[in-house]
């Protein structure tokens, strides 16, 4: 993967630059600029030495998806000539009058079809507007999308400040010190059996909650009752192991009940919701005595409010002394919720990017800068 750092000359230069400005925004303001702050350091160094930016993304907020709030937010720190509609149009004319550090943000990439299905004429009208092609997009970089594999096919591409020290600091789960303790949740196991088959072997424990540990239960012939399981995955061949474990008492709710029991208990109409914090316990002295920490994904079901055990184990983890790196969306939310974002050695952008770069090593965004 060729770096930011190689460009030997990049005044003057036209850079299709690929952000992850894929940012919530509500009302037209945006809720969380993490993603844009951490695209900045990149933007920056190649504005001071005078390349003209395009700058690209794609955004999914409700209603209207448009780019148009992370224009205004990015005008505030310097000049953003914004374009709405660029294919098929030529904008070269816009493109060449830009001066030295000059931007220009396009509007959402997914407007276009041609995106997704990572059509080759899409891809090659992008690359017309640029000279060199730099990817900061580590969260979508495991999509075979135009903007991230197509555009590099017709003009050199790089990896920014972003992309090359989340690929640095992720693979270093690769060859961790010990003892190392993965943390694992979420839900949908069907997509994160091959991180969990590869991670067995290398962690000393494989913590698994939220969802994912549903399936754990079931598979050891405990009741799970109208909790959610994932829908294709069989995960009987490890939930035996002596590496992995599970909350052992949780919160459950049925009708408006809502109660804490172990999970030996569960009743057929309730519903698994949380781990208890109590249950949590079982880690902290794993947490206190490990060298390197990986987490990712909630142990609640975070978006209906269940957020207390992922709060808490977010403060275990920023006590630690050990190597601590943590991602996903719902992971960020909890540590930027509690304020304490520094207290983490590495904090990824990605999700599922994350996840996939884990499992297989690398990922289709920076193959195709290889």
């Amino acid at each position: 993967m060729k770096t930011l750092k190689e460009i030997e000359d990049i005044k003057d230069k036209k850079i299709f630059l690929r952000c992850d400005f894929n940012v919530p925004v509500t009302d037209g303001k945006i809720d969380d600029d993490y993603r844009i702050k951490k695209a900045l350091p990149t933007i920056h160094e190649l504005r001071e030495k005078g390349a003209k930016l395009i700058l690209a993304s794609h955004i999914e907020t409700e209603g209207n998806p448009t780019l148009a709030p992370v224009r205004d937010y990015l005008s505030k720190i310097f000049p953003v000539d914004f374009i709405t509609d660029f294919f098929p149009e030529d904008i070269a004319e816009r493109v060449n009058v830009l001066p030295e550090g000059g931007v220009i943000l396009l509007e959402n990439l997914r407007k276009y079809s041609g995106e997704k299905a990572n059509d080759e004429s899409f891809a090659k009208h992008l690359a017309s507007f640029a000279d060199l092609y730099v990817d900061d997009a580590f969260a979508t970089a495991h999509r075979p999308h135009a903007s991230i594999v197509g555009v590099p096919k017709f003009i050199q591409g790089f990896a920014g400040f972003l992309l090359t020290d989340e690929v640095t600091r992720l693979a270093s789960a690769f060859n961790a010190p010990h003892p190392f303790v993965f943390i694992l949740g979420g839900a949908k196991f069907e997509t994160k059996l091959p991180l969990v088959s590869k991670f067995l072997g290398e962690a000393d424990t494989l913590f698994i909650g939220g969802a994912l540990a549903n399936d754990i239960y079931k598979a050891r012939g405990w009741n799970v009752g109208a909790s959610k399981l994932s829908k294709d995955a069989d995960v009987s061949a490890f939930a035996t192991n002596e590496k992995i474990a599970v909350p052992m008492e949780v919160v459950v709710k049925a009708s408006a009940k809502q109660s804490e029991k172990s999970v030996k208990e569960i009743g057929d109409d309730e519903m698994i919701l949380d781990a208890s914090v109590k249950s949590l316990e079982l880690l902290r002295q794993k947490i206190a005595d490990a060298k390197f920490i990986l987490w990712n994904g909630p142990l609640g079901v975070f978006e209906e409010g269940f957020r207390e055990s992922t709060e808490a184990l977010a403060k275990m983890i920023a006590e630690s002394p050990a190597e601590s790196i943590v991602g996903g969306g719902d992971t960020l939310s909890a540590i930027q919720s509690l304020h304490i974002e520094d207290k983490f050695s590495f904090v990824s952008t990605g999700g599922g990017a994350m996840l996939d770069f884990l499992a297989n090593g690398s990922l289709p965004g920076i193959d195709a800068l290889g």
